[in-house]
């Protein structure tokens, strides 16, 4: 049996960014997505801490250190500037990898790693 668990989770970043004319996805960060162990184009999900809103997207690498939290697409009618996000990945594993499995979680300050 196959189960689905938290890869990973960006808990509560700052939204810097909203592009209604951009073709979609989310803009974060490269320091951000190599701590948190995200890749380009990897599904997220997106719980905004603010609105209530969820919705999920895409990954895109952002400017290392800029703290860059871009919402792209559609999605920025989910998700204004000065919202706060929780980002989270799944992965698909075995459900006997998975009771062993511990998920990378930051905590970022300012959408910065301190």
């Amino acid at each position: 049996m196959f189960i689905e668990v938290l890869k990973s989770k960006i808990h509560r970043v700052t939204v810097t960014e909203a592009d209604l004319d951009y073709i979609g996805s989310i803009t974060i960060d490269s320091i951000l997505m190599d701590s948190a162990g995200l890749i380009e184009n990897e599904r997220v999900d997106i719980y905004n801490i603010t609105n209530g809103e969820r919705f999920s997207t895409y990954v895109i690498r952002g400017e290392a250190g800029s703290g860059v939290i871009g919402i792209n697409g559609a999605a920025a009618h989910k998700a204004r500037i000065g919202d706060l996000l929780i980002i989270a990945s799944y992965a698909t594993m075995d459900y006997e990898e998975a009771k062993q499995w511990h998920p990378t979680v930051i905590f970022p300050k300012d959408n910065h790693i301190q």
